[in-house]
């Protein structure tokens, strides 16, 4: 019928979209504390069908992070990361020139997303810097450094995060209705 939807399926896609985790925390890195910002994103993304194919811990150093960002979008091909921490406005923030450092095109509308969904829970979400790119076939999305800005902010995004993938990935056509 005219009007109906149509679900498409795609018999190379019948794995769960994979993604990996990186928190950013230099008292995390050094055994200071536990950071349980990653673990509550790789608990969010697998209720959600994606595969945590690996969870890393690293301090905040630009070099460092530019390198898994470029392993895990080049060798392991995720289609998705999601970076926690390092997105404030301490001298030590690095998370997103790192992640502008490797991007190959820019998406604004996931971080613009995020942050206008936050202001409605905290004016402080204005100063939150992270961004959201695609490297290759991997989407990158930057997310504040606590349990429950992690929470909040994949609220907003994380139902529209298949279809983004689809069409990066070319698995499905424009969104042309």
């Amino acid at each position: 019928k005219v009007g109906d939807k149509i679900k498409v399926i795609y018999p190379d896609k019948d794995m769960p979209y994979q993604a990996a985790v990186i928190t950013l925390s230099d008292k995390g890195s050094r055994g200071e504390r536990v950071d349980t910002s990653g673990p509550k994103a790789s608990e969010i993304l697998r209720e959600h069908g994606f595969e945590i194919i690996e969870e890393i811990l690293l301090p905040d150093e630009m070099a460092q992070i530019k390198k898994e960002l470029i392993r895990l979008s080049d060798s392991r091909q995720v289609d998705l990361i999601i970076t926690t921490g390092g997105t404030g406005l301490s001298p030590r923030d690095c998370t997103p020139e790192a992640t502008l450092a490797v991007a190959d095109r820019n998406v604004p509308g996931i971080a613009e997303a995020i942050r206008a969904g936050s202001m409605t829970i905290t004016k402080r979400a204005m100063l939150s810097r992270g961004v959201s790119v695609i490297r290759k076939k991997t989407l990158i999305i930057n997310l504040p450094g606590s349990p429950k800005a992690v929470k909040e902010s994949l609220e907003y995004i994380i139902d529209a995060l298949g279809h983004g993938i689809e069409i990066m990935t070319g698995e499905a056509g424009n969104c042309a209705r």
